[in-house]
This record gives structure tokens, sequence and C-alpha cells, in this order.
């Protein structure tokens, strides 16, 4: 059978122009917006990272080359959306590759202005002037935060009559970062690709995993299978932790070779256009759970189930964290590691020693997605387009002797991805077996 994902979905230019008039709509009249993109990053003397644009550049413009700042103004007159970005050059192209440069970035990325990033002291000043306010993301880029108060000053000290600086600067983020949280129908398609792409992996490597590998050929498997698809790369560094590795959160060392008996805890995703997927699957090396590892493992199934149950529109944020914690301490007293009453052990967080994070996260562009999980104090609610991981866990490290020696070294997360839709919830990653019953026959090939 096939394991290639066909059908590969874009966000085209006609979604941005759209996000960048939802934006414009929220700001005060006669403001801008100012956002730097990402810059080249080293890896070592000369040798580069692979280059990732800053998340809300991209979002607002597609615009995927270092050295490159967006403004937005809305009502000019002479165009609204204005790139600064590197000019073309025959020797660096040669070396790097194609460079989009100015002329190119209005056709190609329908800017109505696009400028020479090095001429951007010269420009952006007279745009800043009067402006009302701007819109930026103070603190987000300390060395452009500074060229931003030497173009204020610049302006402020200029003798000419008339000449004013800009009216206040405002944090965009709280602005921007709503409008990403809600997900465009576009969006959902591009992330259930994503997703299927990375389900696709999880469930090659439930079908190879056996004793004798190292953790680090099932991290080398999932990158192929991601890349093959179109996720040219993990959207986090892949965790592969066998037996009292998977204890270790964000364990990525993925050095140390799978024993027969142990679990392996496999939390991978793969980028595909930006957008990230979070998928955890725990597994028997050997193919089958043993007594001890399948009890804490329902527990954690069925905590999961109860968190993604409350995933839906009207209920908030804390709710399915609400239902994974109390289905995991009722379990923990049953199997003997915790005991007392369950409300008051929830109540003085006893479970927080097994069970140290919470059971999920917004997911987007950036793989811990922006947008506040409290609005005025309160739990957000759940609206439509809004996703999240769900990954609830239970974690018992070697060394905790007042637990039983049987539970000892496991660790356990699921995690899978879910979409708040109209009337409930979609779970992207459901192609993935979860049951104990369905994981053992994949692994068995029965």
């Amino acid at each position: 059978m096939s394991n290639r994902v066909k059908s590969r979905p874009k966000i085209g230019n006609a979604e941005f122009a759209s996000r960048r008039k939802e934006l414009m709509a929220l700001m005060e009249p006669y403001s801008m917006a100012i956002l730097p993109g990402s810059e080249t990053q080293y890896r070592s003397n000369g040798v580069e990272y692979r280059f990732r644009q800053n998340s809300d550049l991209h979002y607002l413009t597609g615009f995927d080359e270092p050295d490159a700042v967006f403004v937005l103004l809305p009502g000019r007159q002479y165009g609204e959306a204005i790139l600064f970005c590197r000019e073309r050059e025959y020797d660096h192209e040669r070396w790097h590759g194609s460079v989009t440069g100015p002329e190119r970035a209005m056709q190609l990325y329908d800017m109505d202005d696009a400028f020479p990033i090095d001429d951007i002291d010269d420009i952006l000043p007279g745009l800043m002037e009067g402006r009302s306010c701007i819109y930026f993301g103070m603190g987000a880029h300390p060395s452009f935060d500074a060229k931003i108060i030497s173009w204020s000053n610049t302006i402020a000290g200029d003798s000419r009559v008339g000449t004013e600086p800009p009216g206040d600067f405002i944090q965009l983020g709280q602005y921007l970062h709503e409008l990403r949280l809600y997900k465009s129908p576009r969006e959902v398609e591009v992330l259930r690709c994503g997703a299927k792409i990375s389900s696709a992996a999880h469930n090659k490597v439930m079908e190879m995993v056996s004793p004798g590998m190292m953790e680090y050929e099932v991290e080398a498997e999932l990158q192929y299978q991601f890349a093959i698809n179109g996720s040219r790369h993990p959207a986090y560094p892949s965790i592969v932790g066998g037996g009292s590795n998977g204890c270790i959160f964000h364990y990525i060392d993925n050095d140390s070779v799978l024993q027969a008996g142990d679990l392996v805890l496999i939390d991978a995703g793969g980028e595909y256009e930006y957008y990230a997927s979070d998928i955890t699957r725990t597994l028997p090396v050997s193919g089958k759970f043993t007594e001890a590892q399948a009890k804490l493992y329902e527990i954690v199934l069925a905590a999961q189930l109860a968190a993604i149950d409350q995933v839906t529109p009207g209920n908030h944020w804390n709710q399915p964290h609400e239902a994974a914690i109390a289905v995991i301490t009722h379990g923990l007293v049953e199997v003997g590691i915790l005991s007392g009453d369950i409300d008051e052990l929830i109540e003085r967080d006893a479970y927080k020693k097994f069970c140290m994070h919470r059971t999920g996260h917004w997911l987007g562009l950036d793989l811990h997605d922006v947008g506040e999980y409290r609005v005025g104090g309160e739990w957000r609610v759940f609206e439509r387009g809004m996703v999240m991981s769900i990954e609830p866990g239970v974690y018992i490290p070697e060394h905790m002797t007042d637990v039983p020696e049987e539970f000892r070294g496991i660790g356990i997360r699921i995690e899978d991805n879910v979409l708040v839709t109209k009337n409930g919830r979609e779970v992207l990653t459901v192609s993935i077996p979860k049951t104990i019953e369905d994981i053992e026959r994949v692994m068995q090939g029965t």
C-alpha cells in the first residue's frame, strides 16, 4: 500500500490579502503596523541553519526570505502593503539561489510597493511621520526595537514645521494573534494535510518498531516519511524515548537501544506549509503490553478520550484538562499508586507528581501557537476554527521507590490534534491506532 499523500493544499495570495484586510479593520485610523522578518541564523562558522520566516510576517504575506520588513498602512493612497526586501544580485544568487527582489515581490506576493531593504533608513521614517500610532511587536525583536526608537527620534528632531513623530506604540500581537487563533477553511485544509502526513509516518513506525532498534532509527524513519510527503522538516525535534527515557518530557538524545519488554514514547510531527502537527503515541517495543503497562496505558487513554470529549463550542479551555486530571487521579487510586479521597487528591494536586504538564496547547503556524488562554481573567471559550493538541500523560521514573515496582520506569503520553467545529470537534489525527488492541494488532502484523 502506498504511503504517499497526494493532495497538498497551499495558502494563496488571496488569503494573505484577506488577512491583511482583517488586521487593518482592527487598527486605528491613520496608523501603521511594522513587522520585521526572521534573520539568518548560524549553526557554526559559515554554516547557516535552514531559514524559517517569522510566523507573523509569513501569516500576512507568505514571503519567506531573510532581511525583510513588512509595513501595513491602512488608507494610504499609494498602496497599503509595503515590503522591504533584498535586491537581486548575481554573485549572491550563484552561491545561494534565487532572490525575489522588490520588483518581483510586487508581482508574486501582491505587494502594493516594495523597496530594497538597504533603503529602509531613508524611506521608513517618512512613512512613520505623523502616524496616529504604530502597531509593533515590542520586545520580540530587541535590535529592531532600537531602530524604531532611532527613526522616531529622527522624526522628533526634524526642525521642519509640522513634522510629528508617531503618537503612540501599540503591541501588535494582541490583535494579530487573535486573528491567527481562528483558522480559516483553507488553513484547516492545510492542517488536515499536515496531520495526514504525520499520521502516515506514525503508522509506518508502528509497523517497524522492534527490540534492538536504536531510538534514532525510529527518528530517521519519521523524518523520511515526513519529507517524502511534503513535510520537509519536523515541526520540533522528535522525541523517541524507550523505557525510562519516556519519562523525560523533552528527551531528544534518541541514542539508546529499544529493549524488549519496554515501552517507547514517540512524540513527533512534521511541519507542512509552515503549519505544525504534534502527535504522540506510546508503543510496546515487543509488540505486546505487559499487565502493568496496560493498566497505566488504559488510564491515559481514558483521560485523553474524556478530554477530547470536552472540546466543543461553549466549553472553556480548562475543561479538557479538568476531565483528564479527574480520570488520571481516579485511575492512579485504582492501581494503588495514589490513595485517598479523589476530590481531595485533585484539590491538593496529588496527581502532579506523575503528570506535571497541561493537557494541551494551541496549534498552528507555531507548535505552541499564539492566542490567549484566558480572556478578562476567565478561561477562553472554545469557538469554531480553533485547533489544539490534547496530550495527557503519566510518568513514573525509576527512582520513585514509593510506587509499586511494576510501574517504575514507565512513561506514557497519548496526543492528538483536535479542531473545534460548528457543533463539536474533529480529531485530525484519528487515523493512528491508539487502543491497546489496535496497536498490538498492527505491531504483530495480524
